[in-house]
């Protein structure tokens, strides 16, 4: 194969290691419109980072730990959610895109960040995606009893000796992480259907949360082969064909889930 498919493969795989494991918890607590918001305002970030002349991935983790901390600190006050979370993701995508087009003499391709350029990952790319990939990995691996009791019960987690907050900081930055990761693999719109569609197909086969989460990353793994196959063989864009392919095995899993409780 070529190298560069090889790059974007491994590349792939590593953001499903930690995006499976992180996107079960999104799953659990139903946080699908937060990812959604830390998402779409990495295009903010993208466009601070142009105007800084810094690397995209640190404007990307500035703006996305930014906007996880503010929805994490409105949620403690009790915000309805759901109408907070539908304000900052599209306003923040909006900004973004507007802060972008003020940027003189900087060439901004915004397909890229918007979908994803996985094909274009280079070598130093595919570090810092597999060095952040084993951060967020060992984020959950430390605090994975806390995160666990506090998606569960956050007074059985407090009576438990386990701090809720700060549980929901590690979560918040964790994910505002995974964001800056993806964005060069999947772009700012599709990264929540990531996180969120191979742990939602893991949870038709899974027992136990665990289990729940080495699932969703080896399905996150094969959506990404998958995806690339359908791109490399039909010519079709990298990072949707991912998403569409991670639809496919969501679609699979529910079918075998489904006929396994019905021979139960």
């Amino acid at each position: 194969m070529d190298d560069f498919l090889v790059r974007a493969g491994l590349a792939g795989v590593g953001l499903a290691l930690a995006a499976g494991p992180l996107g079960s918890f999104v799953v659990w607590r139903r946080m699908a419109y937060f990812g959604d918001a830390t998402a779409h305002a990495a295009i903010l970030g993208v466009a601070l980072a142009l105007a800084l002349d810094l690397p995209i991935g640190f404007g990307t983790l500035f703006i996305g730990i930014l906007m996880a901390a503010t929805v994490s600190t409105l949620a403690a006050r009790g915000w309805a959610m759901d109408t907070t979370l539908g304000v900052l993701a599209h306003s923040a995508l909006a900004f973004g895109l507007v802060a972008v087009s003020f940027l003189n003499g900087v060439r901004v391709d915004l397909q890229a960040y918007l979908f994803g350029d996985i094909l274009a990952v280079s070598r130093a790319d595919l570090a810092m995606i597999w060095l952040g990939a084993l951060v967020v990995i060992g984020l959950l691996i430390w605090r994975w009893s806390g995160l666990l009791m506090s998606t569960v019960s956050p007074d059985l987690a407090q009576a438990s000796g386990f701090r809720p907050d700060f549980e929901r900081l590690i979560l918040t930055l964790a994910l505002a992480l995974t964001v800056a990761l993806a964005l060069k693999i999947v772009g700012a719109l599709l990264i929540a259907a990531m996180l969120i569609t191979p742990a939602a197909a893991a949870r038709n086969l899974a027992r136990s949360p665990e289990a729940m989460a080495l699932w969703a990353a080896a399905l996150g793994a094969c959506s990404t082969l998958f995806g690339l196959w359908l791109s490399l063989h039909f010519d079709t864009p990298a990072g949707p064909s991912i998403v569409a392919a991670a639809a496919v095995i969501f679609a699979l899993c529910t079918l075998i889930g489904k006929s396994s409780l019905g021979r139960a």
